[in-house]
């Protein structure tokens, strides 16, 4: 592809192992681009070879902070460096690595948004003296705690509140103490006096609205963006607590109450710190309400009811730095809530950037507490207060912006004031342009000789602009073939001064020494040429950092193919062009994180078992049960275990009882398992019991005994008294006869009755 270039600047373009020979000498256009150790063979001094390369430069690097109190806001460094600067030539990949470490005892902002709809009644109840408890919690984790109050309901026009006479004073007449409808009130700016907190919420009543959802993401980006009336520290944790009961209403929903003016993303606060472009404006986007999120630092904590908990875990997908908790129906957990979600988030980083410049491929990959790195991931989880974690991030850019331009990125990670500010500047231009020479001898007076080449004037052609267009000299058209037999250049342009001069075309640029070559002639996917990630140069892809394959339509990133528990597609397949091919049998999902009949199928869900049911094991210790455990679980007293279609898992508890739940897979795709709402365990016999029954085992035995050996000597005496019986009885037979006869024979007169 070298012989293409026909200036300096070309040749860096082409590779990043392409340089260019700036020497006047004895050489083809062939010759002068090509790799560097082939240019000094073939003579080309070292001074004049142009081959820059990509370098970063430190230009702040503070060393990382261990605590976040007792210093001031300046002082507290969670990411390492803080500024570099970038030089990049094209394609000439470049790496620099980030450091980030969460520091102990830093600031917390919290505001509580609160629902104050009819059905958040009880709710109200239960939270009113929410801010002294919350707050002796959370200065368990840092030694200085803010607080602060608001509410909302939904736009006071129809049909989403009641709009006749009648309700605006009392838009629930069965309910006494029910106020108007309002959109977002600002009730108690962030403070550390927490009795005021107390003493406002008890002042709040709740309101009414016409349809179910409320108008909670109206007042979400109101606290985000009236930074000065909420009163947010640039050097804290901001957490804002959304505790609702219900869906939200969303962008394009304003259109039935003929609100077609989009957010405008500003604040709206009026004198009475209530929200007064309610009735103005539709409801902001998902879009614009992560984007306001993620530019003032804030992490959004949905505390929702059970119902709506799966809509609102959708939407942590979509809004960066958002997280879900179950809410009970009154919110009696609500301070645990807070507690849970504020330990998850400090247990992750996750590094974003922002103004990205589109001709820049950036490739992150994270080195976590394992020490493993992971391709594709910014993110790591499972962290400990005080841990470090590393990003190596890969830069390269795609193609040279005009001359004289520079331009600057952001890396931050989700939630953090801290951030690395990156300045990138291209090397596009070749030193030796430097020394251009218009006019020169050196092209015949017809040309402007540059890095080692000439440049002529329209009408002039040749190495040193000795020929006029037109001239061609028949006995040397070989020297515009590729090869003997091959059409003159390529078909594609004509031989002149025996050069070839390629056709335009309506596709692209034709190039090339005989015109070969072309940037539309390669592989396309879904009509788009390399699929949008690479250039095309000679028929070729070459694709982008991050993409591979003949048409550049297969991603290297492995976000996608990561599952709940950190591994890649859940260790049961590989991730290919960004999705998971699941190579254990029995395996699904799109992390393959389904696969009822894998052999560790139980094993994986024992820990999802264990840590919703029982809050206990090394998922809740790190409070990751919400995020590791997707699945339903239903709990019962008996287990039916004669379902074909579910897998039967048992597994022993750390006391020693016995654990027994089904797992299977519903049509929806819901992981479904059902255990015993208890194990089943053994109770431990009593030693006096035990005692008591060896004894009275060993008495019966004798007496049973006994009683076999009194049967035996009693049949064994009737049987002899019987035997004694009939001998007695034959014996007395015959005496009688003897008798008769001797009396019979005494006695004369009887002798013949004898």
């Amino acid at each position: 592809m070298s012989g293409s270039a026909t200036s300096c600047e070309e040749c860096l373009l082409i590779h990043p192992s392409c340089a260019w020979c700036a020497q006047e000498v004895r050489a083809t256009l062939n010759s002068r681009c090509d790799f560097s150790q082939n240019l000094l063979k073939r003579g080309c001094n070292a001074p004049f070879i142009e081959n820059p390369r990509s370098g970063i430069s430190l230009l702040r690097s503070k060393p990382l902070s261990s605590k976040g109190s007792g210093v001031t806001q300046y002082d507290v460094i969670q990411i390492y460096p803080q500024k570099i600067s970038l030089s990049l030539r094209p394609g000439d990949q470049t790496s620099f690595e980030v450091q980030v470490r969460p520091v102990e005892d830093y600031p917390v902002d919290l505001y509580y948004l609160m629902d104050l709809s009819l059905s958040m009644k009880d709710d109200l109840d239960t939270i009113r003296n929410l801010g002294t408890k919350l707050a002796e919690e959370m200065r368990k984790l840092t030694s200085n705690f803010r607080l602060g109050f608001g509410s909302f309901v939904d736009k006071n026009i129809s049909p989403f509140s009641y709009t006749a006479p009648k309700y605006q004073d009392n838009p629930y007449k069965l309910f006494p103490n029910c106020v108007p409808t309002f959109g977002f009130r600002h009730l108690l700016s962030l403070t550390d006096k927490v009795d005021r907190f107390n003493e406002e919420v008890q002042k709040q009543m709740v309101s009414r609205n016409r349809d179910a959802p409320e108008g909670g993401f109206d007042a979400i980006l109101q606290a985000a963006v009236c930074k000065e009336k909420i009163g947010w520290r640039k050097e804290a944790y901001h957490l804002l607590v959304f505790a609702t009961d219900d869906v939200p209403h969303l962008a394009l929903d304003g259109r039935l109450g003929g609100l077609v003016y989009p957010h405008d993303g500003q604040c709206h606060l009026n004198d009475k710190n209530e929200y007064s472009a309610a009735n103005k404006m539709d409801y902001p986007s998902l879009a614009l309400l992560g984007e306001k999120l993620a530019e003032n630092n804030i992490f959004l904590i949905f505390a929702v009811t059970k119902r709506h908990y799966v809509l609102y875990k959708n939407l942590t997908a979509l809004i960066p730095g958002t997280t879900v908790e179950i809410l009970d129906q009154d919110s009696k957990n609500i301070i645990q809530l807070i507690v849970n979600a504020y330990n998850n988030i400090r247990s992750k980083v996750e590094l974003s950037v922002w103004d990205h410049p589109e001709d820049l491929n950036l490739a992150f990959t994270a080195t976590c507490q394992d020490g493993q790195p992971l391709t594709g991931l910014r993110k790591c989880a499972d962290l400990k207060i005080g841990d470090t974690v590393s990003f190596n991030v890969t830069v390269d850019a795609r193609g040279c912006p005009p001359k004289g331009t520079s331009k600057s990125f952001t890396i931050r990670p989700v939630g953090f004031k801290d951030h690395l500010e990156v300045s990138v500047d291209y090397r596009c231009d070749c030193s030796c342009t430097d020394f251009t020479q218009t006019n020169s001898s050196r092209c015949n007076s017809a040309g402007t000789y540059s890095c080692g080449m000439c440049g002529c004037e329209p009408g002039h052609l040749g190495a040193r602009c000795e020929c006029e267009e037109g001239e061609v000299n028949h006995q040397y058209l070989s020297a515009c073939r590729e090869a003997e037999g091959k059409q003159v250049c390529s078909g594609r342009g004509e031989c002149s001064c025996n050069q070839c001069l390629c056709y335009e075309s309506e596709f692209g640029k034709i190039y090339g020494t005989f015109c070969e070559c072309d940037d539309f002639s390669c592989a396309r996917h879904k009509g788009i040429l390399c699929s949008g990630h690479g250039e095309c140069h000679c028929g070729e892809c070459k694709c982008h950092a991050g993409y591979i394959g003949d048409n550049c339509n297969c991603s290297t990133e492995t976000t996608s193919c990561v599952s709940d528990d950190g591994k890649i597609c859940s260790g049961r397949g590989s991730c290919v062009c960004g999705r998971c091919q699941c190579t254990e049998p029995g395996a699904f999902g799109d992390t393959c994180e389904k696969c009822p009949t894998c052999p560790d199928a139980c094993g994986t869900k024992r820990e999802c078992i264990e840590c919703r049911l029982f809050n206990s094991g090394r998922l809740a210790d790190n409070q990751t049960c919400q995020r590791m455990c997707k699945d339903e679980i239903i709990t019962v007293e008996t287990l039916k275990t004669d379902d074909s279609n579910t897998v039967q898992c048992v597994y022993k508890t750390e006391n020693d009882c016995v654990m027994k739940f089904t797992y299977s897979e519903h049509a929806s795709g819901q992981s479904v398992l059902t255990a015993l709402k208890e194990p089943e365990c053994a109770v431990a016999p009593d030693a006096k019991t035990v005692l008591l029954a060896v004894v009275g085992s060993i008495l019966l035995m004798g007496i049973v005994l006994l009683a076999l050996w009194k049967l035996v000597i009693t049949i064994h005496d009737r049987r002899e008294f019987a035997r004694f019986q009939s001998a007695r009885s034959r014996k007395s037979d015959a005496c009688d006869s003897y008798h008769i006869m001797i009396w019979c024979s005494t006695n004369i007169s009887y002798y013949y009755k004898c």
